[in-house]
């Protein structure tokens, strides 16, 4: 080998940080383990899984804490400008913490679940925990390939997730729908991502943004499209309108744990996408997105509130729907702070923007997740899972039935949901702050409409039930099999609670994360 040779060969070599890496390779490694263990556990020691999953998640958590202390980045480019494929930055801890907390929770609201529909257990673990440590990996990554397949490892096992019980029409069809719009909207992103390449020559998001600036006047129109197909698959990942058609079916016919997954997590991924593609790659073409984005937000929530509002109540999965067309229209609260991104004067701002909706993520992180878990709970006695079936649920089960009722006065901003609040507040002042006014108003008025339909569910809780609307009963065989398992369920719905009641106490955690320059 020539001299020259050599020292290319030892400057293509790149030193792996493994602990920047740590938590969605956790995540992933847990995966392996679980689906090898489940080949030698005996079926009545299948539960174990479940809390080998559980302890999967929460050292991945756990392996954020030694990356507080600065930004770590790795797989770096060896030669030429200096460019990342992962960098663990403050933006990507505060998602992967999201994520992975999200992805916990969903676990303990599962172990009932698993039982109840009888689920193959083996399956379900390792298809959640490889599904977060795709999530996981999204927002620390820094360049287009690695965001596609990120976002493909957070899908592909969500799939599987919503069409896993087995011989059930409902849940086939809502994977089927679920499955062909994602690969749709994922080759239309694909097709975005060879535009951008072929007019910039990179496929980092921060050579992309720079080679954006001084782009060939004859590539123009080709750099242009990919920008806007490379969104559109982030839009649907996000239910963005009219990318959002396939949310209520496929909520309805999920699990209810898997449900709460989509909304959370699933949410969290594209979001976070969407933020590092138009921030970071594609700053210098604002004025595409920009616009682009405000009327996705106005469009996403009227269309989410507009179809919550029609929902009859004793239709079969009527409260599964609420929420699946309440997380639509939470979107699009989103959906502000990003818009407002592209009307910033400056990079500062942008990232400010970028805190509102980090801000109110974690936020509705918490309470939807929560109001999934009396869902979850109300399930193993009403399958059906309608409205009608939380009427007089404060009679039954007092301490469910304050805790849905607080959940879902912090969706609609409502005291004693003081986070809900003060998170609206901080989504509007950044459409306020960026000229935006005509967005702020929309938001303002689709808030109003919301409280009807929040209300509306709020107060039946509270009423007294009647005898001749008898709930499902669980098969007897079940019930004596699955009482056990309704413990984690418990505690999700109490953690979740207690998280909601502390941030309301200290709502200025909201305001700090907004004010933050996350990126």
């Amino acid at each position: 080998m020539t001299p020259n040779a050599s020292s290319l060969a030892t400057s293509l070599v790149q030193s792996v940080d493994w602990l920047a890496v740590a938590p969605p390779t956790i995540a992933a490694l847990a995966a392996l383990a679980v689906l090898v263990a489940d080949l030698f556990l005996p079926e009545r020691r299948k539960h174990l899984l479940g809390w080998g999953a559980i302890a999967g998640l929460a050292l991945a958590a756990l392996a954020l804490l030694p990356l507080l202390d600065g930004d770590r980045s790795t797989f770096c480019l060896t030669t030429g400008a200096h460019a990342c494929s992962y960098t663990a930055d403050t933006f990507a801890l505060v998602i992967q913490f999201l994520v992975l907390g999200g992805a916990l929770l969903t676990a303990l609201l599962s172990f009932s679940s698993l039982d109840d529909l009888k689920l193959p257990a083996g399956e379900f673990w390792f298809l959640l925990l490889s599904s977060a440590s795709g999530a996981a990996l999204l927002p620390a990554s820094r360049d287009l390939a690695t965001l596609v397949i990120a976002l493909e490892v957070a899908s592909l096992p969500a799939f599987a997730l919503v069409g896993l019980r087995r011989g059930d029409r409902l849940s086939s069809e809502a994977a089927l729908k679920f499955f062909l719009s994602s690969v749709t909207a994922t080759a239309v992103m694909l097709l975005g991502v060879s535009f951008v390449y072929a007019a910039t020559g990179s496929l980092h998001l921060s050579r992309i943004a720079d080679a954006l600036t001084h782009v060939d006047p004859r590539l123009d129109t080709l750099a242009q499209a990919g920008v806007v197909l490379t969104l559109v698959g982030f839009a649907f990942k996000t239910a963005a309108v009219p990318f959002h058609f396939w949310v209520p079916d496929t909520y309805a016919g999920a699990p209810v744990p898997v449900a709460a997954y989509l909304s959370v997590v699933g949410k969290a991924v594209g979001f976070s996408g969407l933020i590092l593609v138009t921030v970071l790659a594609f700053p210098s073409y604002a004025d595409v997105w920009g616009p682009a984005v405000a009327v996705l937000a106005a469009l996403t929530m009227t269309a989410g509130n507009a179809a919550a509002l029609r929902q009859r109540p004793e239709r079969s999965f009527s409260a599964v729907r609420l929420l699946a067309w309440s997380s639509v229209a939470q979107a699009g609260y989103l959906l502000v702070p990003i818009a407002a991104a592209g009307y910033a004067d400056s990079d500062q701002d942008a990232s400010r923007a970028i805190g509102s909706t980090v801000a109110y993520a974690l936020m509705y992180a918490v309470v939807n997740l929560g109001a999934f878990a009396v869902a979850a709970l109300v399930a193993r006695t009403s399958p059906a899972n309608r409205l009608t079936d939380y009427r007089g649920l404060y009679a039954a089960r007092p301490a469910a039935a304050l805790a849905l009722g607080f959940f879902l006065l912090c969706l609609a901003g409502l005291p004693p949901g003081v986070i809900g609040l003060f998170a609206k507040v901080t989504v509007f002042s950044a459409a306020v702050d960026a000229g935006l006014g005509w967005l702020a108003v929309v938001m303002a008025l689709n808030v109003v409409m919301a409280l009807y339909y929040y209300l509306q569910w709020t107060t039946v809780l509270f009423r007294t039930s009647e005898p001749a609307a008898e709930t499902e009963p669980v098969p007897a065989a079940g019930a004596a099999v699955t009482r056990p398992r309704a413990v984690p369920l418990t505690a999700a719905i109490a953690l979740t609670a207690a998280a909601g009641i502390a941030l309301s106490g200290a709502p200025q955690l909201v305001l700090r994360f907004a004010s933050s320059a996350l990126l």
